[in-house]
């Protein structure tokens, strides 16, 4: 495959991540979308003869905590750069003894027990429906397999990512409630991002790396600052050469579904709307008017 047709590849995570060995920065985009600012500029960068466009989710120096990130603005921003998939890569609590610290997960279902987090680009007069159902590119998740095991990292192929509000970590009671449920990891920033994803019809996985056990494992130390940011320092690595691997072999999902989220999703008659109504998700209906 012609790597300049794959088009361009989102990368949503930490700063730490885009300190890899090849990648030439091309150019930092300020970009503003109708939904705001995103947590960042973006860097447009080339990597392996592929044009990439990282985001730090929390802002560079981590100075955005989950519950106040306009994830709205990073995924539009996403859309506004040319990005048609998006990795991304988000520490995570484990819920499971077999998962874990430094193991990395690939998210295949979420469930959101955040609140008062903008969700949607349709809030009105145009509406839209969108199937979440299964709320990751199965190709994208495909490639990034492909890639955890060229990279030799202990990876669990599917999971279960319970989305909390944050900042705060999970009380003991809530931490065995949400094992009860069947959850695997969870975490306090992939939803609404990849809902958001969904309804721009781009193409979104995650890669969830585990750094604790949370707070039920009564065998473990109770979750804290250090310990995380020791393992993630850890990860960090280990993702960056999972992105080698990832960009070492070009893949693509142009034939994915996630490229036709809206095609029966909007309840309007778009052409009949005025400016008002389209200029804020022009982006992401454009291709309809």
């Amino acid at each position: 495959m012609n790597k300049q047709q794959l088009g361009r590849t989102g990368i949503i995570g930490g700063s730490g991540l885009y300190d890899i060995a090849g990648v030439e920065l091309i150019e930092r985009l300020d970009i503003d979308t109708p939904f705001g600012k995103p947590s960042d500029e973006l860097m447009l960068a080339k990597f392996h003869d592929q044009e990439v466009v990282f985001l730090p989710r929390h802002g560079r120096g981590h100075s955005i905590p989950p519950h106040k990130i306009n994830y709205r603005a990073n995924i539009y921003a996403m859309k506004l750069a040319g990005v048609n998939r998006i990795i991304s890569i988000s520490a995570v609590g484990s819920l499971r003894k077999k998962i874990a610290p430094g193991d990395f997960v690939l998210v295949d279902q979420f469930v959101d027990r955040t609140h008062s987090r903008e969700s949607s680009f349709f809030d009105g007069p145009v509406v839209a429906h969108v199937s979440m159902a299964d709320p990751v590119c199965h190709c994208l998740k495909s490639a990034l397999s492909s890639a955890c095991k060229q990279a030799n990292i202990h990876t669990h192929q599917q999971g279960k990512y319970l989305v909390m509000q944050g900042p705060q970590f999970s009380t003991r009671a809530e931490s065995e409630l949400y094992r009860s449920w069947g959850m695997d990891v969870i975490g306090m920033t992939n939803l609404p991002e990849a809902k958001l994803a969904r309804e721009a019809e781009i193409c979104y996985a995650t890669v969830a790396m585990s750094t604790d056990y949370d707070c039920w494992h009564e065998e473990e130390e109770d979750v804290s600052v250090a310990s995380i940011v020791e393992v993630m320092h850890a990860n960090v690595s280990k993702a960056q050469n999972m992105l080698q691997q990832f960009f070492s072999h070009p893949s693509d999902s142009a034939s994915c579904s996630c490229r036709q989220a809206l095609e029966h999703g909007i309840f309007a008659d778009l052409k009949a709307q005025d400016d008002a109504a389209i200029r804020p998700i022009h982006a992401l209906v454009e291709r309809f008017l």
